[in-house]
C-alpha cells in the first residue's frame, strides 16, 4: 500500500525551503556591488519601456525601492511613464471592516512616506488605482521561474493583490538575471505573475515562455 505523504508535513516543509531560498537570494543580491545594481536596474528599465504590455497600460502599479536591501531602482521608470501620461499607483495597506486588503494607490514619489511599512507608501486617502485591464503591475520579487512562480518576502502583499488584478490585468515579476530558477516551491495563496522580465531575458507564461 503506498502512503499518503502528510499535507500538514508537505507544506512545513515548502515554509522552510522558501525561507532557505529567500536567504540565498538576498545574500547574492547584497554580494552584487551597488555599480553592478545599478546598471543592471537601468537595463531592466529600458526593457521594461520597450515592452509592449506596458506600452498598452493606462495605469500602472510600480514599487519604490528599497535600496537598502537592492532592490531594482525603478525611479527612472516613474519618471519615464509620467511623462508618457500613464497614471502611477504604489503599495497601500488599507484597512477595510476590519481586514487589510492590499492596494496600489494613485500617488507621486514626492507623496510617499513612512507610514508603518517596511516601505515607503502613499497617504491613505489617496485614490486607489484601478485593477482592470487597462492595468499592469510591475511586481517585485526575490526568485522567479520561467512559469511564472514567484517567491517574494514572505508577507503575502502582491498575491493577495495580485488575486484580485490578474486576470484581467498583467503583472510583470521583475528580478535580476541571476534569481530565475528553475523550480520553485508554492504554497496555498501563492499566484504566478503573467512575464517574467531580467536585465537578459523575458518569458512570457501566455506563450508557454
Amino acid at each position: 500500500m503506498s502512503q499518503v505523504f502528510d499535507p500538514h508535513i508537505e507544506r512545513v516543509l515548502r515554509v522552510r525551503a522558501k525561507a532557505a531560498i529567500r536567504k540565498r537570494m538576498r545574500a547574492l543580491r547584497n554580494a552584487v556591488p551597488e555599480s553592478g545594481r545599478a546598471a543592471r536596474s537601468a537595463r531592466i528599465v529600458e526593457r521594461l519601456l520597450v515592452l509592449p504590455e506596458l506600452d498598452r497600460a493606462q495605469h500602472v502599479g510600480l514599487f519604490w525601492p528599497m535600496l537598502e536591501r537592492g532592490e531594482i531602482d525603478l525611479r527612472p521608470l516613474d519618471r519615464a511613464l509620467r511623462h508618457a501620461g500613464k497614471v502611477i499607483g504604489y503599495p497601500c495597506v488599507r484597512e477595510t471592516e476590519g481586514r487589510v486588503e492590499p492596494t496600489l494607490r494613485i500617488a507621486t514619489p514626492e507623496d510617499l512616506g513612512e507610514r508603518g511599512s517596511i516601505y515607503r507608501e502613499p497617504p491613505p486617502d489617496a485614490p486607489e488605482l484601478p485593477l482592470d485591464e487597462s492595468t499592469l503591475i510591475v511586481t517585485p520579487a526575490l526568485a522567479l521561474t520561467p512559469s511564472g512562480d514567484r517567491l517574494g518576502y514572505g508577507i503575502g502583499f502582491y498575491d493577495r493583490l495580485l488575486s484580485r488584478a490578474v486576470p484581467p490585468g498583467i503583472a510583470v515579476g521583475i528580478a535580476f538575471d541571476f534569481q530565475i530558477v528553475g523550480e520553485l516551491p508554492t504554497t496555498e495563496g501563492d499566484v504566478p505573475v503573467t512575464i517574467v522580465l531580467t536585465e537578459e531575458r523575458l518569458f512570457d507564461t501566455r506563450q508557454g515562455g
